[in-house]
């Protein structure tokens, strides 16, 4: 009977426990999805107009990010929450001649026209932004907003005035290099390892004449010793658009805790990538890496985004044999809490007012848990669970980012008026 009468006691106390945790769980969910709905949600790296400048793509549609292979679009962003976005226009590294960089700056120009040419297409819902002034006026509307930026200074070979060229169509910030050296400074992934040990003299009149601009200088993928150039150099904050924290996840695209010492000295911000693999150390699979591996030399590609360099039918077939390739092969993928350690970390190192959010979204960024920018609000119910208060998550979404975009446009100011 006594035993009969325990086990009753203790099955009413683990119900009444659930029943708890329940009601806690659903009130911290209200929370996180109050707090996502009024925040100003900005992702600063999205490689979209891979997929605008090779046509067929509707960006209007809500489409399926496992079908299509895509993972940004004004129906998905509306869903996910996300007000801004920046479109990265990207190049992949090519030689480094004056006839190929003379086709860079064609191939750059053509992915401007394209991004241009979406947006006077959809204007009734989005428009494009180069200010937080105008971000928040155009997300009054209910419109998404989109800035851009330009990944890989390759892009501008060697002519500085492509800067001033860049600005003008609407980049607010460049990356100064890819996976590759260019001719601006090492990158962090090169194979045959450094070439300046930090900027080269292009690179120091590049650095020179974003200030002037007012343009953005973004460190993702940049070498170490590049990183440390440019703190030294600029005279405003830079970023880190699409990066992680290396004491979390040892990947050389991380920055160390000293490089994040150093940005928040720079008074910078880092944008949190989401690819898995700078968020959490996944196991290797084999089979995995051999198919890629043969894939990639079936098409005479170095990676994935070297699909996008191919003719259209070749295109075509490429993708169709990435997807079977992740059927048979599916990716391990990290996870929002394993993204939001990162967070974590360099809170806890340098504080609330130096990190945001830029995904890589197209270009690689997806979570078990945030595959696309529709799934965005999980990132908040994370943050929510873990503390942040609105004022913290405010400044992840937005605010961090935009102080920096404001510095750098009052330091060109300043640099004008001593002309």
């Amino acid at each position: 009977m006594k035993t009969t009468l325990r086990s009753t006691l203790i099955s009413c106390f683990a119900l009444t426990a659930l029943s708890v945790a329940a009601q806690d769980d659903a009130a911290l969910l209200k929370k996180a999805k109050k707090i996502h709905e009024k925040a100003f949600t900005v992702d600063t790296h999205a490689d979209t107009p891979m997929l605008l400048s090779r046509g067929g793509f509707d960006i209007t549609k809500d489409n399926d990010a496992r079908t299509t292979n895509s993972k940004v679009d004004y129906p998905r962003m509306k869903r996910g929450g996300l007000d801004a976005i920046f479109f990265a226009v990207y190049l992949g590294q090519g030689p480094r001649t004056p006839e190929a960089h003379e086709a860079a700056k064609k191939r750059a120009l053509g992915i401007f026209d394209a991004v241009n040419t979406t947006l006077k297409e959809t204007s009734e819902l989005a428009e494009l932004a180069t200010t937080p002034e105008d971000a928040y006026r155009i997300g009054k509307t209910g419109k998404r907003v989109i800035f851009i930026g330009v990944e890989n200074g390759y892009a501008m070979g060697h002519d500085l005035p492509m800067l001033q060229k860049f600005y003008d169509l609407g980049a607010r910030y460049m990356t100064l290099c890819h996976s590759s050296n260019n001719d601006i400074c090492d990158s962090s992934t090169d194979p045959k390892g450094a070439e300046y040990q930090g900027l080269s003299p292009l690179g120091e009149q590049v650095v020179k004449e974003m200030n002037r601009l007012g343009m953005i200088i973004d460190v993702s993928h940049v070498s170490d010793s590049t990183f440390y150039d440019v703190i030294r150099q600029s005279k405003v904050p830079v970023v880190a658009t699409h990066s992680g924290a290396k004491a979390i996840c040892n990947h050389p695209r991380n920055l160390t805790d000293d490089m994040l010492k150093a940005l928040a000295k720079n008074g910078g911000v880092i944008q949190l990538n989401l690819l898995s693999d700078y968020i959490k150390t996944i196991p290797a699979s084999p089979e995995r890496e051999g198919a890629l591996k043969e894939l990639y030399a079936k098409y005479s590609i170095k990676d994935r985004r070297g699909m996008m360099t191919l003719p259209e039918a070749e295109q075509q077939k490429a993708r169709a044999d990435f997807m079977e390739l992740n059927k048979k092969y599916p990716i391990q993928l990290a996870t929002v809490k394993d993204a939001i350690d990162h967070i974590d970390h360099i809170v806890k190192l340098i504080g609330i007012d130096h990190v945001g959010m830029g995904a890589d979204f197209d270009g690689g960024g997806a979570l078990a848990d945030c595959f696309d920018v529709s799934q965005y609000e999980n990132m908040t119910i994370e943050l929510v669970r873990r503390g942040y208060s609105k004022k913290d998550i405010e400044k992840i979404w937005s605010g961090n980012f935009f102080r920096v975009m404001k510095a750098v446009e009052k330091g060109k100011t300043r640099e004008l008026s001593l002309k």
